[in-house]
């Protein structure tokens, strides 16, 4: 059996996700973001009985998970899908409803160092950012053809860019010059317009990191696809059924946070974190990318509303 080590992978926050979600009863999990595998394999693990379907937009990732976990063969289905089409992968597999949902909202490290997919502003590469290959919009195409006000709002909104208007204004002035391609171009633009050097940063947050972000998120219509995924949750889950959502930034984190409280006012849900699960001291100094993390997870109850 392999371990949550291979491929230099660290699912976070997995003992937390077990824990809140696991039992040896379940029948059937859904990894809304398989990534490499980690949270499908402990999943696998802790319910020897249970069928996992494992969703990825990344065809990539999808092939090396299944490569990974071939001793669940018996017991895994992967597919590329979108989390928003969860609903539709059940119902094509006969209405069935899951015990067990989790995601994990965060971009895996070897996409970030994938330079064909222009995430990472360290490295230079096409303006792409596509995690799915089905998608037909990129970065550079939101960058260039984008008006100032959309751009502007588009960092505001997805990311929280507090010097949107700036970073715009820059970034608009700079494309009559020429279109845009180049992840180290942009990521310099967005520094000149903060009035930063990119190359002395220190320890501090780059100054291109919230706009990479919107920008991802953007093509990758994040924001959407997790309320769309919210939406159809209730539809998805077995009476007595668990999801489970790790999110990393606020924007994300909220709209969770929001529907959760809300169908549990309501009576559809019942909360079992009230708060959101964090990485411990241990887990966030061996996993960089857990420090930023939240866990909330809620139980399905109504099954007729």
């Amino acid at each position: 059996m392999t371990s949550g080590l291979d491929f230099g992978h660290l699912p976070v926050l997995k003992d937390a996700v077990l824990s809140l979600t696991a039992s040896a009863s379940a029948r059937l999990i859904v990894d809304c973001t398989t990534g490499l595998g980690g949270h499908s394999e402990a999943l696998l693990q802790a319910a020897p009985q249970a069928k996992l379907i494992g969703l990825d937009v990344d065809s990539r990732n999808l092939a090396m998970a299944a490569e990974r976990l071939a001793a669940f063969a018996d017991r895994a289905e992967w597919l590329q899908a979108n989390f928003a089409e969860l609903p539709a992968v059940l119902a094509a597999r006969g209405g069935a409803r899951a015990d067990v949902v989790v995601a994990d909202l965060g971009v895996s490290s070897n996409q970030i160092a994938d330079p064909t997919k222009g995430l990472s502003f360290t490295v230079d590469a096409p303006l792409d950012m596509r995690l799915d290959d089905r998608l037909k919009t990129t970065a550079a195409d939101l960058v260039n053809t984008l008006s100032e006000g959309e751009l502007s709002d588009l960092l505001y909104f997805q990311s929280q860019e507090r010097h949107s208007r700036r970073i715009s204004k820059r970034i608009c002035q700079a494309r009559r010059q020429g279109r845009i391609n180049s992840t180290v171009y942009l990521a310099r633009l967005v520094a000149a317009a903060l009035g930063e050097n990119p190359e002395s940063h220190g320890g501090r947050i780059h100054p291109a990191t919230r706009t990479f972000m919107a920008l991802r998120m953007a093509v990758n219509r994040e924001t959407q696809s997790l309320s769309a995924l919210l939406a159809g949750l209730p539809a998805s889950l077995a009476p007595g059924g668990r999801v489970a959502i790790i999110s990393f930034h606020s924007v994300e984190d909220r709209l969770v946070k929001e529907d959760f409280r809300a169908r549990a006012k309501s009576g559809e849900y019942r909360l079992i974190t009230r708060k959101p699960v964090i990485a411990e001291n241990a887990e966030r100094d061996a996993n960089p990318r857990s420090r930023s993390a939240k866990l909330r997870v809620a139980e399905f109850v109504n099954s007729s509303l």
